[in-house]
């Protein structure tokens, strides 16, 4: 498929999700992480949502729960390009009922090259790292070109 460019600017829009088994660990990261977070926007999947933003004090828009479509709105939204990174910490050792939308929303994040953190090492780096604060461009599907040539 042909690339194209788009720019994620220095203010990005950050999805938050967690598993259950995982939701305390997110919500300590995010605690340590909140003097970064709070310059971006932030979105997170249902319960998820809720939680952190009732122990953070941090604005976060929430999406429904992931079970119930929260993980496909997610995919939409990057699809969208209305997100800009994920930070996503899953459960790789205990199957959830929705495991199918979960890896289709870890595939959308990837068709649209949006950098994706599954694990607190990951996610640190990508916090901590310059461009996180800064206007970056990245190469995405040209979809524009994709319908031209199929239609």
């Amino acid at each position: 498929m042909k690339q194209t460019s788009r720019t994620m600017l220095a203010r990005k829009h950050v999805a938050l999700v967690a598993h259950d088994h995982y939701k305390d660990a997110l919500s300590d990261w995010v605690q340590e992480n909140k003097e970064i977070l709070s310059q971006h926007e932030l979105y997170a999947t249902g319960t998820t949502g809720h939680i952190l933003a009732r122990e953070t004090g941090l604005k976060i828009t929430p999406l429904m729960s992931g079970p119930m479509g929260g993980d496909q709105q997610l995919g939409a939204m990057i699809s969208e390009q209305k997100i800009d990174v994920m930070i996503f910490f899953w459960d790789p050792l205990n199957a959830v009922p929705h495991d199918p939308d979960v890896k289709a929303l870890l595939r959308v994040g990837s068709v649209w090259n949006i950098p994706i953190a599954t694990n607190r090492s990951t996610a640190r780096f990508m916090i901590t790292s310059p461009l996180f604060g800064q206007a970056v461009d990245i190469q995405i599907p040209d979809y524009q070109a994709y319908l031209d040539e199929r239609l």
